[in-house]
């Protein structure tokens, strides 16, 4: 072996030994880090901003791997977590989905019971009126077909409903009447409101929703009072016209 193949035999021998440190350097660090940082384990994304109060579906979220030593003992690890839940606050997106964010929707009492109906978006709704909050409901009847003596009115169905659910807005078609629907044709949205309410106040609103011009509902404040004062149950354009 001549002297160039003896220096090359060296190189080869050094680039080979440069190799296995760098290899057992890299090693190293990774080992370092994985010691550190530690296994990588399942969490949840809010996809799009979620208001505070809506009911959650999985949908909403995406599933996410992030080191565990990184992640709070709150962050909810399975999307079973959130069946049957809703939103305590408004959820922004982006935000990692936390135990606390989330609470039961509200459950019925005894005697109650689940009846849902589509209110007119137009009719004041207005993503205002959120699962738990308590409402007004009216509804205003024309004189039409009521008899001889019977005139235009406004009444208050029932006082102090409370809301379990607020669906999605829901395109409705006025061509096929209902008390929803008003006078006029074409495609308007209406939105599916779960109400917890005795048998008699459903009764009253499956009434209302049935043969009422309108139904509408008036958002009350959470310490508000429910129950209306004598005579403002019930109104006609008649009481303002004798004032």
């Amino acid at each position: 072996m001549n002297a160039r193949q003896r220096r090359g035999v060296i190189l080869l021998v050094l680039s080979a030994l440069c190799a296995i440190g760098a290899f057992a350097g890299v090693v190293v660090i990774v080992g370092d880090v994985q010691a550190k940082v530690g296994p990588e384990v399942t969490a949840y994304r809010v996809k799009a901003d979620v208001p505070a109060y809506a009911a959650l579906q999985p949908g909403q979220f995406e599933k996410i791997t992030m080191p565990e030593r990184w992640l709070s003992a709150n962050a909810v690890r399975s999307l079973s977590a959130v069946h049957g839940k809703i939103a305590v606050s408004d959820l922004k997106k982006g935000s990692l989905l936390q135990k606390d964010m989330i609470a039961d929707r509200p459950a019925l009492a005894s005697g109650e019971q689940e009846i849902a109906i589509m209110i007119d978006a137009s009719t004041g709704v207005a993503g205002k009126i959120t699962a738990g909050a308590r409402v007004n409901i009216f509804a205003t009847f024309d004189d039409e077909g009521r008899g001889r003596n019977a005139v235009a009115e406004s009444r208050l169905i029932v006082a102090g409903a409370r809301v379990l659910d607020v669906g999605r807005l829901t395109p409705i078609d006025q061509a096929r009447g209902g008390s929803q629907s008003g006078s006029g044709t074409g495609a308007r949205e209406a939105v599916p409101i779960t109400f917890a309410l005795t048998t008699a106040d459903a009764q009253r609103v499956a009434y209302a929703e049935s043969f009422a011009e309108h139904v509408r509902l008036a958002l009350l404040p959470k310490d508000g009072q429910t129950a209306p004062k004598p005579g403002e149950s019930r109104y006609t354009l008649d009481e303002d016209k004798d004032k």
